[in-house]
């Protein structure tokens, strides 16, 4: 599973670098043959602006969002990319400067603003930025690209038009949701976001959107709180990036990296400040596996304490004879990953990117077995290092299941698509020399029998070639080539998305 191969060249800056969206479709050469089932489009979503006018965004997770979507047709395939005209984004290109703080960058305020209405903007309070970068997901039969704050952005996913900006607190109690819903076969949508709890003390809460509405309503204004998993530290909540469920349970994973919200709340008052100064961590705290039921919705009051690990996917969750088994991409150690992803780092030459990412929590894929009777005994087994796992999600989310597909990052560099067998280890691996890819989305064989009988897709950044970007498609059994289509331009990091039938 590890790496067969060094960077030295340096090709994975490309992936950090601004580029322009198109004004329509490119078509795609295409080698190979595509899949006559595969009809539709991938999108995917990461960042595509990196600077503003000469005002440069500092971390992987600041530049500004832009969707991007390989359509399927007859064969063919055409490429397009457009950038969500986020609030953000739009008074940033009109200002020519940042005008919303991201994750790891402050903005300043408006050098042309006179002392008084400075004063009156301070007192407003921050504005919380609605950069989606980070995910694509379907609610209802809208779709919309989402980050990790309160705001997420419908798109129009034919056009890549933004339709509008929606506001998550408007119909629930939550300070934001995460970007990796679970999302059931009949539509229903759950999330988990942190929320003021009972007596001003912190919690998550698990909430529900149910399916497409037969009065045509919007499923988001429906949504409902289903359960409510308790802080283990009043003013600190931790860090969640994902949860997992299986058919009866939902799992939090309570993980040391926490927010500081007394840091949060006076951050907006000093200036320079951006939500990476309000992260800590603490090794001693351990991790805490929490579980409820998931209909009713109840509370297991009851958690489960192992060493000290950082977590943001989880891979599946299932449960087997009296057991839940959880399988999540780890990083070893309690440092919080976010630190080592500033884009000064993975712009650096090989040597430096190397050096420092030794000094990084190391991924392991690790499986936690969880009783649901408390005098049985747990195991954890580990298994083996990707990351941006994925499943047959259709047919085994939730289940017991066998097959897991991922990115292998190299010094947090992505240059290989992994397979593995939970059950007997065995990998599979992808790779080519100076190639970047990512996250690999599984598409089924619409007559397929087994768990692996379909399709990975992936895009693949290639900065040496002629046609420098282009769509894999692989055979999901064994990670062998069917085809890909390449475009000739460059193209961004990518972080998540789906392939929409």
């Amino acid at each position: 599973m590890v790496s067969r191969f060094e960077h030295p060249a340096g090709g994975y800056k490309k992936i950090f670098e601004t580029c322009e969206e198109l004004s329509e479709p490119l078509p795609a050469t295409v080698t190979g043959r595509i899949p006559p089932f595969l009809r539709g489009s991938l999108l995917r979503l990461g960042p595509g602006l990196f600077e503003v006018g000469d005002e440069p965004f500092y971390h992987l997770f600041d530049g500004q969002a832009l969707m991007h979507k390989f359509d399927f047709k007859n064969g063919q395939v055409t490429y397009y990319r457009k950038f969500v005209k986020t609030d953000a984004y739009v008074r940033a290109i009109t200002e020519k400067r940042v005008v919303i703080t991201e994750f790891g960058t402050f903005a300043y305020p408006d050098p042309c603003k006179n002392i008084f209405s400075r004063f009156f903007s301070y007192f407003k309070g921050v504005e919380v930025t609605d950069n989606c970068l980070v995910n694509v997901y379907p609610i209802g039969e809208d779709f919309y690209a989402v980050t990790e704050t309160n705001f997420i952005t419908k798109i129009n996913t034919d056009t890549l038009e933004t339709m509008k900006k929606v506001d998550l607190c408007n119909f629930v109690n939550i300070n934001g949701l995460t970007a990796h819903p679970h999302i059931e076969r009949d539509g229903t949508v759950y999330n988990i976001g942190n929320c003021m709890g009972k007596g001003a003390t912190l919690a998550y809460n698990i909430v529900r959107m149910p399916p497409t509405q037969k009065d045509k309503s919007d499923p988001i204004e429906k949504s409902k709180v289903v359960v409510q998993f308790p802080s283990a530290e009043r003013f600190k909540p931790s860090y969640v990036h994902s949860f997992g469920m299986s058919e009866n349970y939902f799992v939090f994973v309570e993980t040391p990296v926490k927010i500081n919200l007394l840091k949060f709340l006076s951050a907006w008052s000093i200036r320079g400040s951006n939500y990476m100064d309000c992260f800590e961590s603490n090794e001693s705290l351990g991790t805490w596996f929490h579980l409820a039921t998931k209909d009713p919705g109840e509370y297991i009051d009851h958690k489960f304490r192992a060493a000290a690990i950082g977590l943001f996917h989880h891979i599946n969750t299932y449960e087997d004879e009296g057991f839940v088994v959880v399988d999540v991409c780890a990083w070893k150690g309690f440092e919080f990953v976010y630190n080592y992803l500033w884009l000064a780092n993975l712009r650096a030459n090989w040597d430096e990117v190397k050096k420092a990412a030794m000094m990084a929590p190391q991924p392991e894929v690790r499986r936690y077995v969880i009783p649901l009777d408390i005098h049985k005994e747990e195991q954890g087994k580990n298994l083996v290092t990707f990351e941006f796992p994925q499943i047959n999600y259709e047919r085994c989310a939730g289940k017991n299941y066998t097959y897991a597909y991922g990115l292998g990052l190299n010094h947090f560099i992505p240059d290989r698509i992994c397979k593995l067998n939970v059950k007997t280890k065995e990998t599979w691996v992808w790779q080519e020399p100076d190639s970047y890819p990512s996250e690999p989305l599984f598409v089924q064989t619409p007559d397929g029998i087994d768990e692996d009988d379909g399709v990975l897709l992936t895009i693949v950044v290639a900065p040496g070639s002629q046609r420098p970007g282009y769509l894999l498609i692989l055979n999901a059994r064994d990670l062998s080539e069917i085809a890909r289509a390449e475009v000739e331009c460059t193209m961004p990091v990518t972080f998540h998305g789906m392939y929409k039938p």
